[in-house]
């Protein structure tokens, strides 16, 4: 048996790292838990975007923004770099047809308080003159920034430890031990960790750990395949999504040929502190399938080269693919487990677990201190899939 903990948190990705760290900062007696390294799961396998551009107008704009801020402001104090840039971001209108409804978005988005603007064609070609000429415009949003989602983790994770957490990699959860119907403890292969209060953080993983209590979490993993080109010239000097990332992301019908709309091919482009540029995306149902599909890759590489011409004899030196945690309604959950004390869960982030990374180390540490939370938590409560 190990000692007695406060908190014990399941997975040492973004997410539970991030929890880790705002707990210790606040003196909380801390174990981090991975069956693995910390960041080795989606963590290691996805793109480092920060962004607000692409959230919903509402809700999930304000947590975005929310979880900007407070990222900014922690960066100087994390123990090691995490390539923290504040480029911006944008989103490229392909046809004039849709600038309206960009226009609308950016309208929407900045009732809610995003700091959004549209830029026009000329705009868009002096700001980025590799893009192809015909492309009607795009929308800005300079608060958008990137991490190297790793560091991140790693930073975290390592902040956490300089407070007095204990980190326990390659160490694998066995039960979640109940008590009277409460937390008790957390077994491992290493050891049972008494607590009364166990974090499941561990994304795509998170609802095998907790069935056997019973507990059904909607939880899906969500394929997405990503390509990093060598260190050469950047096409760009920003980040760049494409106006319809936006309904990839949420599964909405496009106008784009089958076989993309089958594999949610949208275009997204990356640029990284190490010179390298990464391309997505993919969106697909496949289980735990991890093959890179060349299919998908060719989709995504012509998708690319519609939007930056001048990458068709980029060279390519990886693909890479990953899981994201995917809820129905597309929000994480963030939430205890009604009728069992002293379980919580933080997970579900789908693509957004970067953006979202500080804002639910800070709601959880909220949670469990009993602080007025710094959002609305119901939008994010497990009960929202359960009710009736």
């Amino acid at each position: 048996m190990m000692r007695a903990r406060d908190v014990v948190i399941v997975g040492a990705g973004v997410i539970g790292s991030s929890i880790a760290y705002h707990l210790s900062r606040v003196g909380a007696d801390v174990a981090l838990v991975d069956r693995d390294d910390v960041a080795s799961g989606t963590s290691s396998a996805c793109d480092g975007h920060v962004l607000s551009v692409d959230k919903e107008p509402g809700y999930d704009s304000h947590l975005a923004r929310l979880s900007g801020f407070l990222l900014r402001n922690l960066v100087p104090d994390l123990p090691c770099d995490v390539q923290y840039h504040n480029w911006g971001s944008v989103l490229a209108v392909e046809r004039d047809e849709d600038m309206q409804t960009a226009q609308r978005f950016v309208q929407r988005k900045s009732n809610d308080g995003t700091s959004v603007r549209i830029m026009d064609r000329g705009e868009m070609r002096a700001d980025a003159p590799n893009l192809a000429p015909d492309l009607a415009g795009g929308v800005l949003c300079q608060s958008d920034s990137v991490v190297n989602p790793m560091a991140l983790a790693f930073a975290f994770a390592q902040g956490a430890r300089q407070h007095g957490a204990k980190l326990l990699p390659f160490t694998r959860v066995t039960d979640i031990d109940l008590q009277d119907g409460a937390v008790c403890g957390v077994s491992t292969d290493r050891g049972h960790i008494p607590t009364g209060t166990a974090v499941c953080a561990a994304g795509v993983w998170t609802a095998d750990i907790i069935e056997k209590m019973g507990v059904d979490l909607p939880i899906t993993p969500r394929k997405g395949h990503v390509l990093v080109a060598e260190q050469d010239r950047l096409p760009y000097w920003r980040n760049m999504l494409e106006f319809g990332y936006l309904m990839a992301k949420r599964g909405l019908e496009r106008d784009v040929e089958p076989a993309m709309e089958k594999y949610g091919v949208a275009f997204v482009y990356e640029r990284t502190a190490s010179g390298n540029f990464l391309i997505g995306s993919s969106r697909e149902f496949a289980g735990f399938d991890p093959q890179v599909d060349p299919d998908v890759i060719r989709l995504m590489a012509r998708r690319a080269v519609r939007f930056f011409p001048c990458i068709a004899d980029a060279h390519m030196i990886r693909s890479y693919t990953g899981f994201r945690p995917y809820t129905p309604d597309h929000r994480p959950i963030v939430s205890g487990v009604d009728g069992v004390p002293g379980l919580y869960i933080a997970s579900g982030h789908e693509g957004n677990g970067i953006s979202l990374a500080a804002a639910t180390g800070h709601l959880v540490t909220d949670m469990l201190l009993g602080r007025e939370p710094a959002v609305d938590m119901s939008p994010l409560s497990l009960a929202r899939f359960t009710a009736g």
